[in-house]
């Protein structure tokens, strides 16, 4: 496997690990069923997304590389202050959508980075940036 499509596909990686523990992080907090339905649909989506970039590293030989320890706690300490303060449907659809803003431009940055990655991890990536585009205007509607 070529150096762009490993970084694509890790990049891939990352950010769906890190929406489900987002997801799973603000889920506590949601009241509304029809809310905690729409987050239980994402963290199958995006636990079917990692598997599959998961699945390409590894047929590669490949071992896939876990979230930033600092990334992840920051993200973790930062949702946790601002539930602590206000954890209606609201605020929890603003910061899941921080967090969609942010994935899309991350992996969209990464997709046009590299350039050069194979058409399997290309074609992930762009299936994650709409799924989480998708998310966006799904979330709007608890705002």
């Amino acid at each position: 496997m070529d150096e762009q499509t490993r970084k694509l596909l890790e990049e891939c990686c990352v950010g769906c690990k890190m929406a489900v523990e987002s997801f799973g992080q603000v889920k506590e907090y949601v009241k509304d069923t029809r809310f905690r339905e729409l987050i239980d649909e994402q963290i199958a989506k995006h636990q079917k997304l990692e598997d599959e970039a998961v699945s390409l590293l590894k047929n590669s030989g490949i071992e896939p590389k876990p979230p930033g320890i600092m990334a992840s706690a920051m993200s973790w300490f930062t949702t946790e202050i601002k539930l602590a303060f206000n954890s209606d449907n609201l605020q929890i659809a603003r910061l899941l959508i921080d967090g969609c803003t942010m994935g899309i431009k991350t992996l969209g940055e990464k997709v046009n980075q590299y350039d050069k990655a194979d058409k399997k991890a290309s074609d992930l990536a762009d299936r994650i940036i709409r799924t989480e585009e998708s998310l966006l205007k799904e979330l709007k509607d608890f705002l």
